[in-house]
């Protein structure tokens, strides 16, 4: 990944979005000025990957992090409106997606309509709750360890530009 890439791709994306200077303003700076974070999904190239191909078929309009994460890392948290730069397992920017819903609920409390979501393996909750109970065991950067009522931060999101 080279930040001319990323560059690049939020100059396409902005304009193709249709983000100006005059629309709206992030304390003194113009919003389309500020360009999004960029992050891949997943702990690994491989997940990447595979997750982005969900996000780019249109499977994929969820996602889910453990709040513990977000606080051992003292990252903000997301916010509805936040615009977001996908990367490939290679850090290649491919999509730009707007994050149009976050909940903070218990892992226990998930509801099947976010498993379906998420649009891994089969969608079914029983899956979701499979595949992240190991993610968050085996990639988790607080050392809080896994709790069936650790607090998930959930998000829905939409792709509103792709860049293939």
């Amino acid at each position: 990944m080279t930040q001319d890439e990323i560059d690049a791709f939020w100059e396409d994306a902005r304009i193709h979005v249709g983000l100006t200077e005059l629309e709206s303003y992030v304390g003194n700076r113009p919003l389309a000025s500020v360009q999004p974070p960029a992050w891949a999904f997943g702990a690994t190239p491989q997940q990447a990957d595979q997750l982005l191909a969900l996000v780019l078929a249109g499977t994929k309009t969820g996602t889910a992090s453990a709040l513990w994460d977000y606080e051992a890392d003292a990252e903000p948290l997301p916010t509805a409106g936040m615009l977001s730069i996908v990367l490939d397992g290679g850090g290649h920017p491919k999509a730009l997606v707007r994050t149009d819903d976050v909940q903070i609920v218990p892992f226990a409390q998930v509801s099947e309509e976010h498993a379906y979501a998420e649009g891994e393996a089969d969608r079914t909750l029983a899956s979701w709750r499979d595949i992240h109970r190991r993610f968050f065991t085996e990639h988790a950067t607080h050392d809080r360890g896994f709790a069936e009522d650790m607090p998930v931060v959930l998000e829905r999101f939409s792709v509103l530009h792709t860049w293939l």
